[in-house]
């Protein structure tokens, strides 16, 4: 308990150095000054060009397989997944730079993971992971942030110890770590001391990511969680460790090895992403120059122009994620109005790309019909036209 508690302090008083301070490195003073006072976000993300800075941590790689179910490799689904996000963000959005910590079939250290971001001045990162359990049926996505939670559960914990094991194949990890055991859950209460700065963004992603998970890429729903994993203990900046689903159960092991399954899990992620960024421009003030932001179609996502939906349902309660009642409708989502759960899918700038959705949601729901956002915020259709066409 002595010989814990001593590793505890340890751990924790080294966690704090790398806590990086919030400066904002732009080239133009102007541009620093015209910052908003109440920005929440950290502003060191922005590097010397101008960029907003994503790392992209596809976990595992090299001798480090991941979980492992015949043939099928954890470690190639997270680096297809992550390649896949990332080129849908370095070819719709401007001013974005996208780092891997790897690129190929590499080995890299999870400590040097967080060490990458922090060297690139990053201000998002996330980790891509594929879950794994002895109970074949287990199946589900599930997004996690730095933290022990006050409800903790065995599931989340073995989750934690499952990823954290990868330092076993560095040849130094107990002095790396400050004599972290893997194997003990003991050795997580140090996250407890790990409530960071970036908490509240972090989750904020998470959260995203999770919601896109389960429209976009209709994976069954295991909900956001913190645990101790090791490779975002250093990450001075918001960052989430996503597992994408099981490898162990056949059927989603099928789907995310699949074409299929790999460009919906990335586009997931990338929606998330423009949706965070959208979120971020608005925080920072356009002088930021993010605001060019595009969706994989090549038309505008976000910022002031409305967007069009297919209204297909009402319900009193919520809908599971994987009702059948929604299967193979895009970008399910739903809206809250007069204690109602308003059901939505599609989501376009494009009116005739709506239309044409509207005709094949009505094969499955007659009355389906076209509704209109601002902002989140629910406007008339002709007045979205209207603004539209004064752009």
């Amino acid at each position: 308990m002595v010989r814990l508690l001593r590793f505890t302090v340890l751990l924790s008083m080294r966690f704090t150095s790398f806590i990086k301070p919030n400066i904002i490195r732009l080239p133009k003073v102007a541009l620093l000054l015209s910052l908003p006072a109440f920005c929440s976000m950290p502003a060191s993300a922005i590097d010397a060009e101008g960029n907003f800075v994503v790392v992209i941590d596809p976990g595992h790689g090299g001798k480090d397989p991941g979980a492992v179910n015949g043939r099928n490799l954890e470690k190639t689904i997270n680096l297809n997944v992550a390649l896949k996000m990332g080129s849908l963000i370095e070819n719709n959005c401007k001013n974005v730079k996208v780092i891997y910590t790897r690129k190929t079939d590499v080995f890299v250290e999870l400590e040097r993971r967080g060490e990458i971001a922090n060297k690139a001045g990053a201000d998002l990162f996330i980790s891509i992971h594929t879950n794994s359990a002895k109970k074949k049926s287990a199946k589900g996505a599930e997004t996690f942030l730095l933290g022990v939670e006050e409800n903790r559960t065995s599931a989340n914990l073995s989750v934690a110890m499952e990823e954290n094991k990868a330092i076993l194949y560095e040849s130094d990890y107990e002095t790396r770590y400050e004599g972290y055991d893997p194997n003990s859950s003991e050795s997580l209460i140090i996250f407890e001391f790990m409530q960071n700065e970036y908490q509240k963004e972090s989750l904020k992603f998470a959260d995203m990511v999770q919601k896109q998970l389960i429209s976009h890429a209709r994976r069954p729903d295991r909900g956001v969680h913190q645990a101790g994993f090791l490779v975002l203990w250093k990450a001075a900046m918001p960052s989430i460790l996503v597992e994408l689903g099981f490898i162990s159960n056949t059927e989603e092991c099928r789907y995310m090895t699949s074409q299929k399954g790999v460009d919906e899990l990335g586009s997931s992620l990338y929606r998330a992403f423009v949706k965070y960024l959208e979120e971020y421009c608005k925080q920072m003030s356009k002088s930021v120059n993010l605001s060019a932001l595009t969706n994989e179609s090549g038309s505008v996502a976000g910022g002031n122009k409305p967007v069009f939906k297919v209204q297909f349902m009402i319900s009193s309660q919520p809908l599971q994620s994987n009702d059948n009642r929604t299967k193979d409708l895009p970008d399910v989502d739903y809206y809250k109005e007069n204690n109602q759960y308003k059901y939505v899918c599609g989501k376009t700038s494009d009116y005739e790309s709506i239309l044409k959705l509207q005709t094949e949601v009505r094969k499955r729901y007659k009355d389906a019909f076209i509704v209109a956002f601002l902002d989140d915020k629910k406007i008339g259709v002709k007045e979205a036209l209207d603004l539209i066409a004064d752009k």
